[in-house]
């Protein structure tokens, strides 16, 4: 066959879809495929694409453009091939191949027979792949983190959300299968594991008959890995079962990420989440009673169709009412085929924005005393960059996951990917700054124990 075209990857959208790129990435590694990861000296760009919301299609279709411009080879996968498909192969004569997110394994397969001169589609209708542990996989993170997906697709019909529709119903994937990637990413080195699926509360549902996540954590604990975080947990499902092995699995973080979207009982019910109106105070009441340090993170949807000045004002009150530590605001977006696209009352793109600064605004007094609270402690900072001017070291703490939350900027010495002891020295809204804890600090150091 002569030599391997060169393949790079661009990767847009959820981390879900990073873990997909990262599967791509290590299986044409694997077959021998030169990867590169500069656009320029490929011969085939694969653009992992996002079709969440209408920014998300309009950056993936931007950069699908710009490489049709450039007169690449192009290969579509993710989200906006499973959505668009035929759509995509016509708007675009450079796409050399369009493959859907239950597909992405066949990759190998999808490059060879275009190589042949072959215009490939490889789309399942309803994806039911998930990876395992025997998948290749080529990580793009930082050394110290780990993504690992225990669950893909999703059973909850959200009245906004089309990602049922992109992804498919929900598959578990068996715990052993889980703890045995977990114990690989331990031997290579990974401080911190964050469990991804689209609703990691139901994690087992579909292949126990019940959720297992208590039981998901607890075997995760024996595990060498020194933070494990959840993201998407949803209320309802932080039962009292789950609330106990976060407390009792040492590397379990208690960092709580809960996708709230709203706090009116109306709301809820317009955006089908009925079961949540109910529940949400007296659920963080529970999990600040039985988890006290607690770090909670939420997002919210403004401009809901038919949300009221009344409605909004009741957010407000929800978020001063609870003072969570990190708070995402999004302004609703319509999406052709969810149901909110054809609501009555959809509102003005400038009352969404003005809602979304207001929410942001009552957020960022809570958010500095919640940071400034870490003056004084020392805290466990995982090093993930250096900047080369300073040599000032980025990194996160527990209460920070990557990408969503806040950085804390550190003085001192240490090893990227590593996690060292740093005394907090200021705090800001968004960040922390600190340096490298003196060893002599370390002695009678309470709050060391405590994540």
């Amino acid at each position: 066959m002569g030599n391997k075209p060169t393949i790079a990857v661009t990767h847009l959208g959820c981390e879900k879809n990073r873990v997909d790129t990262e599967h791509m990435l290590g299986l044409l590694v694997q077959a021998g495929f030169p990867v590169d990861s500069d656009e320029e000296f490929a011969d085939y760009v694969i653009v992992n694409t996002c079709s969440f919301i209408q920014a998300a299609r309009e950056e993936s279709v931007r950069t699908l453009v710009e490489l049709a411009e450039a007169r690449k080879k192009i290969v579509i996968t993710g989200c906006m091939a499973q959505h668009f498909q035929e759509q995509l192969l016509e708007a675009l004569p450079e796409a050399v191949a369009l493959v859907g997110t239950g597909d992405y394994h066949k990759i190998v397969d999808v490059i060879q027979r275009a190589e042949a001169g072959e215009r490939v589609k490889e789309v399942s209708q309803e994806p039911t792949y998930i990876a395992d542990e025997t998948t290749p996989r080529y990580r793009t993170t930082t050394e110290g983190v780990a993504y690992l997906r225990i669950a893909e697709g999703c059973d909850y019909r959200c009245a906004f959300c089309i990602i049922p529709h992109l992804r498919g119903s929900q598959r578990s994937r068996p715990i052993e299968s889980i703890v045995a990637e977990a114990e690989r990413l331990a031997s290579e080195g990974v401080q911190e594991l964050i469990l991804i699926s689209q609703i990691t509360t139901n994690y087992g549902l579909d292949l126990y008959g019940e959720p297992r996540l208590a039981e998901l954590l607890r075997a995760l604990g024996t595990v060498d890995i020194p933070w494990i975080r959840m993201h998407y947990a949803y209320p309802t499902g932080l039962t009292p079962r789950v609330i106990e092995a976060i407390r009792e699995t040492p590397n379990a973080l208690p960092y709580l990420d809960l996708p709230l979207q709203h706090s009116h009982p109306e709301v809820l019910r317009a955006m089908n989440r009925p079961w949540q109106g109910h529940v949400n105070d007296g659920i963080i009441e529970r999990i600040k009673a039985s988890i006290p340090h607690a770090v909670m993170r939420t997002t919210f949807i403004v401009g809901f169709p038919g949300e009221t000045d009344e409605h909004f004002e009741h957010l407000l009150h929800f978020v001063e009412r609870h003072e969570f530590d990190h708070v995402g605001v999004f302004t609703f977006s319509p999406e052709e085929g969810t149901p909110a696209y054809n609501l009555p009352d959809q509102l003005p793109q400038s009352l969404m924005d003005e809602r979304r600064d207001a929410l942001m605004t009552r957020q960022q007094p809570i958010s500095l005393k919640k940071n400034q609270a870490e003056i004084g402690k020392v805290v466990n900072v995982l090093i993930e960059q250096e900047n080369p001017e300073t040599g000032e070291l980025v990194g996160r703490s527990a209460r920070f996951s990557p990408e969503v939350d806040g950085l804390v900027y550190v003085q001192g010495d240490a090893r990227l990917g590593s996690m060292v002891p740093v005394v907090i020295d200021h705090a800001d809204v968004y960040d922390l700054y600190g340096h490298v804890a003196p060893a002599s600090d370390l002695l009678h150091t309470p709050s060391l124990s405590v994540p």
